[in-house]
């Protein structure tokens, strides 16, 4: 009796061990089907855009129409500038909504907040440039960086509300309490404990929204519209990575559809340099 018990057993051990095996290649395999798509296309933007890059892509300016050469100089700074201006917009209003809608959002009011950040994140692109453009350009009677900037912060408040709001959720609540029982406000134990204790998920959605936005052409159509000039001014049209790429990948010259991988696998670079330098700046903060 006691033999067909064990061995009963076993067989139970034996299919646990078999299913086990199943569900973690399962798993496996779905975070390869993941990781695929994103290798796919790193790897086609290395084998088109690597040949074109040089140092020359970064110092010199666009060549004239139908000549051979140039670089996208001023295009570079003009992303940065826009994605920054976006960011300075964005990352205060944004952070601060979500930790709102995270330690004080209840009733009414925090709903509609999180609703309108829902469906903000649903509306495309595009709306968002011509919404930009008349709240921005027109009255200020031209494209500008400014109107770039905010189009993109518009863009990229959603990600930071709602990811904040996440990872300000996450802080245990014991945190909180310790805060409270040594007799601290709530305003301070938020601002004292449980925002640096989210800080490193508040820098990551910070950077999910910068990459959600770093390649977004149709809103700069409408606002910053493009300069094939130097310009670093604000209040005139700038150049941008997106817009240039939009431009060269469909011009009839394969100079400028070479400019426009090489322009695309910068721009996918500058993304992951920023994060990770972020990344690891904020953890070497946080060891310290």
């Amino acid at each position: 009796m006691s033999e067909a018990v064990s061995s009963r057993a076993s067989g139970h051990i034996a299919a646990r061990a078999v299913w086990n095996r199943v569900a973690l290649a399962a798993c496996y395999g779905a975070a390869a089907i993941v990781i695929l798509p994103l290798g796919l296309i790193l790897c086609h933007l290395i084998a088109k855009g690597l040949p074109g890059l040089s140092f020359a892509f970064f110092t010199r300016m666009p060549a004239p129409v139908g000549e051979a050469g140039g670089g996208m100089a001023n295009a570079v700074v003009g992303t940065l500038i826009l994605v920054g201006l976006g960011a300075c917009f964005a990352v205060p209003v944004g952070v601060g909504a979500g930790v709102y809608l995270a330690e004080y959002g209840r009733g009414r009011f925090a709903a509609l907040v999180r609703y309108t950040a829902d469906l903000l994140s649903g509306v495309p692109s595009i709306v968002v440039g011509v919404t930009a453009y008349g709240l921005v350009v027109l009255p200020m009677g031209g494209f500008s960086a400014i109107a770039g900037g905010v189009a993109l912060g518009i863009l990229m408040l959603p990600t930071i509300i709602r990811s904040t709001e996440e990872v300000v959720r996450l802080v245990p609540q014991s945190y909180r309490e310790a805060g409270l029982a040594l007799g601290a406000p709530r305003w301070k134990v938020t601002q004292e404990v449980v925002i640096p204790a989210a800080r490193a998920g508040i820098v990551t959605a910070s950077m999910l929204a910068v990459a959600r936005v770093a390649g977004e052409t149709a809103p700069l159509l409408f606002t910053a519209l493009g300069n094939r000039f130097w310009s670093t001014s604000l209040d005139k049209p700038i150049a941008s990575l997106p817009v240039f790429i939009y431009d060269y990948a469909r011009a009839p010259y394969d100079d400028w559809n070479r400019q426009a991988w090489t322009a695309a696998l910068v721009l996918v670079l500058v993304v992951t340099l920023i994060s990770a330098l972020l990344r690891i700046t904020l953890r070497r903060v946080a060891q310290r």
